[in-house]
């Protein structure tokens, strides 16, 4: 068992998600149960897939946690740049988002990667 705390890619995970719950804070009251929901959902959703993966035992059982987590981060791609299109945030919040969830992409993709060889 592998410890998910130890984990650069957890921790970027976990600090994107601070991110958004602050940013999404300012989101239309009327967002609630919409868009800020989701995106919150989808960034807690990485965290919790890459943490669960590390508690499997066997790399792919880890993998197929980190594709979800993948897919959680997409979510999490796609909702920024409505959110921005919606005027939810400014361009230079959308931007450093955006930054921050390719960079936890780009991790668990080289993650992945490494348990395949």
């Amino acid at each position: 068992m592998r410890n998910f705390k130890e984990l650069v890619v957890w921790q970027k995970a976990k600090g994107l998600v601070k991110d958004i719950y602050t940013v999404s804070t300012a989101f239309p009251s009327d967002e609630k149960f919409g868009i800020t929901n989701q995106i919150r959902r989808a960034a807690v959703s990485i965290t919790c897939n890459i943490s669960e993966g590390c508690g499997r035992n066997t790399d792919p059982d880890f993998a197929r946690f980190l594709h979800m987590a993948a897919g959680s981060s997409t979510e999490v791609e796609n909702l920024i740049y409505l959110c921005f299109d919606l005027g939810f945030i400014k361009e230079e919040i959308q931007n450093d988002l955006v930054q921050k969830i390719t960079e936890v992409q780009k991790m668990i993709t080289g993650l992945n990667n490494s348990l395949k060889k």
